[in-house]
């Protein structure tokens, strides 16, 4: 039997969210719908956050009443507090997600907040979720480098993942936010994060600046993981991290997948049709009707 691999799709989610031009509700709702026929068992597609923080999410309720579930889709949502997550609750999220950092400089950057303090911000929801019984996913940024406290040690980013493990996380993505991580350090990090949580529940966040994610992929695949994240078209980067470009690009993870002997049940022809589309999201342009 061949090895199944997930790609967790986060294009309408993490990739469009550092779009500064705002885009049309109805050309995000339309590459949902079309990404809900790829073949995905998970796609991200809103982020309850502070519209002040991020305007390009501040339809995120409306983009899921819109959009077109399919039954075999769990659709996730992006959820920083309670506020957050009663407003995915209530929009119809299937999952929640929480966001933390292994640098203590990013995590001020992005969060406002020390690691400590921004671990105390999630507790009500985790709380909220077992109540719920919604699953609830964790991210932790920066698990290679940081841009504001440089390399980050391996042994804090297994502390970030204890600490979210503990909290609940059924899975936890582990985000090279800047795309400079080497496989050396990748797997390095892996092994010390392996000694607190199973590869089963971790996930791969790899973003492509010098085009070493399917590098690091394959030294996490080695490692026993077998979720990683990806968005359509390569979307995304990050307004907390100078420099960082996007997301590697599902359909580049996909092929690799493939040609490496894995399944991921994914149809690369609707893939590809996916792709053109949120390419033609990016820049200025692509915010136009």
């Amino acid at each position: 039997m061949q090895d199944y691999v997930e790609i967790y799709e986060v294009g309408p989610r993490d990739g469009l969210q550092n779009e500064t031009a705002i885009i049309p509700l109805a050309r995000k709702v339309a590459l949902i719908d079309l990404l809900s026929k790829v073949g995905f068992r998970r796609i991200e597609v809103a982020s309850f956050v502070s519209p002040k923080w991020v305007p390009q999410m501040a339809d995120s309720a409306a983009v899921m009443a819109a959009m077109t579930r399919a039954a075999s889709v769990r659709y996730a949502a992006l959820t920083p507090n309670l506020q957050g997550y009663a407003a995915a609750k209530a929009a119809g999220a299937d999952e929640v997600a929480v966001f933390a950092s292994a640098s203590e400089g990013f995590s001020q950057a992005n969060l406002n907040a020390s690691i400590a303090e921004s671990m105390e911000r999630f507790a009500p929801v985790a709380l909220a979720a077992r109540s719920d019984a919604v699953p609830l996913r964790g991210y932790v940024s920066c698990v290679i480098d940081c841009p504001y406290d440089g390399a980050t040690p391996p042994q804090a980013v297994a502390q970030t993942v204890a600490a979210l493990r503990r909290f609940g996380c059924h899975e936890i993505s582990l985000g090279d936010t800047l795309g400079q991580g080497r496989p050396e350090a990748v797997d390095a990090m892996l092994a010390a994060v392996l000694n607190e949580v199973p590869a089963q529940q971790l996930a791969g966040h790899f973003h492509d600046t010098n085009g070493r994610a399917l590098g690091n992929i394959a030294v996490a695949l080695a490692r026993g993981l077998r979720v990683f994240d990806a968005a359509v078209g390569g979307l995304g980067g990050c307004p907390y991290a100078p420099g960082a470009a996007g997301n590697v690009a599902t359909e580049r993870v996909a092929a690799y997948l493939t040609a490496q002997g894995y399944v991921t049940g994914l149809d690369h022809a609707v893939l590809q049709q996916a792709a053109v589309t949120a390419q033609a999201m990016r820049g200025p342009l692509g915010a136009q009707e």
